[in-house]
């Protein structure tokens, strides 16, 4: 592994790192290795690398959607940091790295007055995350404002270019969960406003995120998805599972959409709450849930 060192710095390389510390849950057994890169040409060095010594590898973002199992992931798990942001005023278009966390940009966007972001400024994942299943909110999605997406074939370590009708966005998904790809640059455009508004707009939604979500314990966001024709979090709720515990996990009593750790939950624990919600609700209601979070079991 001495490879992977000379090219990150050993800083940035750990063996049998706890999942629990990289993803907001708080569980997850351990990654064999983990890796924190900073720029594309480290990225493709440590992809030739991974290929010639044949580790398998899962690319993770802020850890704030994912759920991990209790036996870890083996081989390389990636987390690609880099947090650059280009702004260009005139026109309104920015680039910003793969690794730029959602509420950072959201701040930049507004200190230059640019709108269009302010429904991604509670989102604590990154960028990528955020294309990578079309995060959205109060209306707005990932795909109203993306033009294009810079990427890395994982397996021939080129790069590549989507523009935004090739990404084939849809509700909480993209083309990028069928491909091996690590999302590096996002190319977007934003509209000019009145810096004060964007503020406004951003603490209003703020404010609603207090309000209704269980900001106190550790939580992944939302479980499911919403139904085509069904609220999720309202069934569960109708179906007096809010507070319903297995272990540690715990149906948020705040809202029932979430699923919190209380403190000493395990992955399995999560994952059994998750299926057993599943069940009641396809008993009592006979609507099928599809989960929003990503599971790496």
């Amino acid at each position: 592994m001495k490879e992977l060192e000379d090219i990150l710095g050993i800083d940035n390389v750990k063996y049998n790192e706890p999942m629990s510390n990289h993803t907001s849950f708080k569980v997850g057994g351990p990654a064999e290795i983990f890796v924190t890169i900073d720029d594309i040409d480290k990225l493709q060095k440590v992809l030739t690398y991974s290929k010639s010594s044949q580790l398998k590898v899962t690319v993770i973002g802020n850890g704030s959607n994912l759920l991990v199992s209790d036996n870890g992931i083996l081989g390389l798990v990636i987390k690609y940091v880099a947090k650059d942001i280009n702004i260009n005023n005139e026109t309104c278009e920015v680039k910003a790295s793969g690794g730029v966390l959602n509420p950072v940009l959201a701040n930049a966007l507004k200190e230059q007055g640019l709108s269009g972001f302010e429904f991604a400024s509670g989102i604590p994942g990154t960028l990528a995350g955020a294309v990578y299943m079309n995060a959205g909110a109060y209306g707005k999605e990932v795909k109203d404002i993306v033009q294009y997406v810079k990427y890395i074939d994982i397996d021939t370590k080129e790069i590549k270019v989507l523009h935004n009708n090739e990404i084939k966005f849809e509700y909480r998904k993209s083309i990028f969960e069928k491909l091996k790809a690590i999302i590096v640059e996002v190319g977007m455009i934003f509209e000019k406003q009145d810096k004060k508004i964007i503020e406004a707009k951003m603490e209003e939604y703020k404010e609603k995120r207090k309000e209704a979500q269980p900001q106190d314990m550790p939580n992944a966001g939302s479980i499911f998805k919403k139904g085509k024709d069904f609220v999720t979090s309202k069934l569960i709720d109708e179906a007096g599972l809010k507070g319903y515990k297995i272990g540690g996990a715990m149906v948020s009593e705040k809202h029932a959409g979430f699923i919190v750790n209380t403190g000493n939950a395990t992955a399995e624990d999560i994952l059994n709450l998750i299926e057993y919600i599943k069940k009641v609700i396809y008993e009592k209601y006979e609507k099928k849930l599809e989960t929003e979070v990503r599971i790496i079991k």
